[in-house]
């Protein structure tokens, strides 16, 4: 699908299906275009129809990087949400990236992160005696302990994983394949699962290679992830608003932390651009200034 037939049907969704007037249709086109703008720069291009819920979390990112308000950043959702919406409506796609995408909080212009405590704090919210939940607890390792993307978990091969050199090859956004380092607790449970759990699976035809599966053998959806995600968070008490992303928003923040260079953590999570990495300085930065604000005693109010 190329993008210019798909603005020019939008064009026409909202001229005739929702009849706005020619102001706000022009509007509308504006803001789907800086997301044309955004699919484009990437490499290989996107076309509208391989975006995913990932693309447009990250493109949100840069929007905010760009000096985006809140405000601005809710009308562009709109816009984005409604081009998505006209596109299964004409059946160009079958499942709504937007779904899960979330309205940005006013003053919000950095991703949330989790700490190593929120995190363990997940993973012990797991329930070990239910079916597959050696499965979960890998799943959760795999996002935390190689910043993968949601759509990168749920297409990871087993014939693409290395554990003998510490390897995984990830197939990223745009086919790009790229190696990713993997830790020996990673490893570890994922083995259990594969030893324990998914051997006694029905694998169903064309998912043989896939790592994680479900109950029926089949390959698991990246909506499936962002529930269990929210749902553990929810029984670990974390309040915070998060999604599959925000593992790999924490991956790549405690490297920055722990002083990993901002190059190799560019290329471990598959960016393009190494500005794309750069937010994580600025993560960095702002959890730096809120230790020392809470917990230097010059830094509390003056009397």
């Amino acid at each position: 699908m190329e993008w210019q037939a798909a603005l020019t049907d939008f064009r026409v969704h909202l001229k005739l299906e929702r009849a706005l007037s020619d102001r706000t249709v022009e509007a509308y086109l504006r803001d789907v275009g800086k997301l044309r703008d955004f699919a484009m720069a990437q490499a290989p291009p996107l076309p509208p129809d391989a975006l995913h819920l990932d693309d447009l979390q990250e493109f949100i990112i840069q929007q905010a990087k760009q000096g985006l308000m809140a405000t601005s950043q809710a009308r562009l959702l709109s816009a984005v949400r409604s081009f998505f919406k006209s596109l299964r409506l004409e059946k160009q796609i079958s499942e709504d990236p937007t779904a899960l995408l979330q309205s940005p909080r006013a003053g919000r212009h950095l991703p949330v992160f989790l700490s190593v405590e929120e995190i363990d704090a997940m993973v012990h919210a797991l329930d070990m005696s239910k079916p597959l939940a050696h499965r979960d607890r890998a799943m959760l390792e795999t996002l935390y302990g190689c910043g993968l993307r949601v759509s990168e978990l749920c297409g990871l091969r087993i014939s693409r994983l290395n554990f003998a050199d510490g390897f995984i090859r990830v197939v990223g956004k745009g086919d790009k394949e790229r190696l990713v380092p993997i830790g020996p607790e990673t490893i570890h449970q994922i083995e259990l699962y594969r030893k324990g759990e998914r051997i006694h699976l029905p694998v169903q035809p064309k998912a043989e290679d896939l790592l994680f599966l479900n109950a029926r053998g089949n390959g698991l959806s990246r909506v499936w992830v962002f529930k269990l995600v929210k749902a553990l968070a929810l029984k670990a008490g974390i309040t915070k608003t998060i999604g599959p992303h925000t593992f790999r928003h924490s991956f790549a923040t405690h490297l920055v932390e722990g002083g990993a260079d901002l190059r190799a953590v560019q290329e471990m999570l598959g960016h393009a651009s190494i500005t794309t990495t750069e937010i994580y300085t600025h993560l960095d930065r702002e959890y730096l200034r809120s230790n020392i604000m809470q917990f230097h005693p010059r830094a509390r109010s003056v009397h």
